[in-house]
C-alpha cells in the first residue's frame, strides 16, 4: 500500500492543486510511483474538471476517472449544494474505497481537499471528516495575503483538533507583492508547530514543475518504501 498525503487549505483559491501537483512531481523525482486524487470538484467544463486534468498530467500513474474524481459537479459553488442541486449527497466510503485502489497502484497518493479544510460535502460532514476517514497526514496551503495569519492559525487548530498530523505547510505567494512578505512567513513558522516545506513564489502562469523543485520532501519521506 502506497504513503498518502492530504492537501488542504486556507481558503478556496490559495493554490492546493498547484502544490498537490508540486507535490506529485517532486515525489516522481525521487524515483516514486504517484498518483493524484481529487475526491470532490465543483467546476467542471464540458465533463473536464482542471483541477483533475492537472492532477493527471502530474502523475506517474493511469487511473479511471471515477477513481481518481468520485464526485465532480458543474457549477462552480460548495460542494453540498452543487450535490444537493445534482440530486446527490456526497458519501465519503466510496472516496474511501477509491483512495485504497490508489495506494494499491502507487507508491505515493496525493488528495486534494476541496475549499477549505471545513467546506460542507453533505448535510453533517465536511472536509474534516474526509482527511479524518482517509487517515493522511496534512499539507496545508497558505495563500501568502492579508489576512492569513488568522486563517493559517484557525486551520492549523481545526486539523489538531481533528487528531491529525499535519506534516508541513507551504506558502504559496498568490499576491505580486504581498507587504511584509517575509515576516508574516516568518511569524507563521514561528506558530504552526510544523515544517515549512517550501515557499512558492508569485508567477502570472504558476508551474507544477518549478514549484515541486522548491519543495522540501524531507519531512514527508518518513515511511515511505
Amino acid at each position: 500500500m502506497g504513503q498518502g498525503y492530504f492537501v488542504t487549505g486556507t481558503d478556496t483559491g490559495v493554490g492546493k492543486t498547484l502544490v498537490a501537483c508540486a507535490l506529485l512531481r517532486a515525489f516522481a523525482r525521487t524515483g516514486k510511483s504517484v498518483v493524484g486524487m481529487k475526491p470532490v470538484a465543483a467546476g467542471s467544463e464540458g465533463g473536464r474538471v482542471a483541477d483533475v486534468e492537472a492532477l493527471a498530467r502530474a502523475s506517474t500513474v493511469s487511473a479511471g476517472p471515477q477513481i481518481v474524481n468520485p464526485y465532480a459537479f458543474e457549477p462552480a459553488i460548495a460542494p453540498h449544494i452543487a450535490a444537493e442541486l445534482a440530486g446527490l449527497e456526497i458519501d465519503l466510503e466510496p472516496i474511501a474505497r477509491a483512495y485504497e485502489e490508489l495506494s494499491r497502484l502507487a507508491q505515493v497518493v496525493v488528495v486534494e481537499g476541496a475549499g477549505g479544510f471545513l467546506v460542507p460535502l453533505n448535510s453533517y460532514q465536511t472536509g474534516a471528516d474526509l482527511a479524518v476517514r482517509l487517515g493522511l497526514p496534512m499539507v496545508l496551503v497558505v495563500g501568502m495575503r492579508l489576512g492569513c495569519l488568522n486563517h493559517a492559525l484557525l486551520t492549523r487548530r481545526q486539523i489538531e483538533g481533528f487528531r491529525l498530523r499535519c506534516a508541513g505547510w507551504v506558502a504559496n505567494c498568490i499576491l505580486p507583492d504581498m507587504p511584509y512578505l517575509d515576516r508574516n512567513i516568518r511569524a507563521l513558522e514561528q506558530r504552526l508547530d510544523c515544517p515549512l516545506l517550501g515557499v512558492v513564489p508569485f508567477r502570472q502562469d504558476p508551474s507544477a514543475a518549478l514549484a515541486g523543485r522548491l519543495l522540501s520532501l524531507e519531512p514527508l519521506l518518513d515511511g515511505i518504501l
